[in-house]
């Protein structure tokens, strides 16, 4: 491994662990469960993502397909599973966030 691709792995690791970061405080701070899983949907597909190649650079051409594999599967299953959370989340009508001047 040169010194450029190690310092490619760990600028992609630590964009990895950033957006996983902006998806805990998205869980947190969204004001309901449609926004909620929209963050944890999209931030962490993304950061496993990028965690995923930055460890596929890190361990080298042997471990390329089991990465490559792993990330197809993030894609395939996190947004999905975020999409039933939240179609069952809106079939048991939870109470949807409203901006203060529009409440009735």
């Amino acid at each position: 491994m040169t010194a450029i691709s190690g310092l490619l792995a760990d600028v992609l690791l630590g964009l990895g662990v950033l957006l996983m970061g902006i998806a805990a405080i998205g869980v947190v701070r969204l004001p309901d469960m449609l926004c909620r899983a929209h963050a944890v949907g999209k931030a962490l597909t993304l950061g496993i993502s990028l965690m995923l190649l930055g460890a596929m650079l890190r361990y080298g051409p042997a471990q390329q397909p089991k990465f490559l594999l792993a990330i197809l599967f993030q894609f395939l299953t996190i947004p999905v599973a975020g999409h039933l959370v939240s179609l069952v989340a809106y079939r048991k009508r939870f109470p949807r966030w409203r901006p203060p001047s529009r409440q009735r």
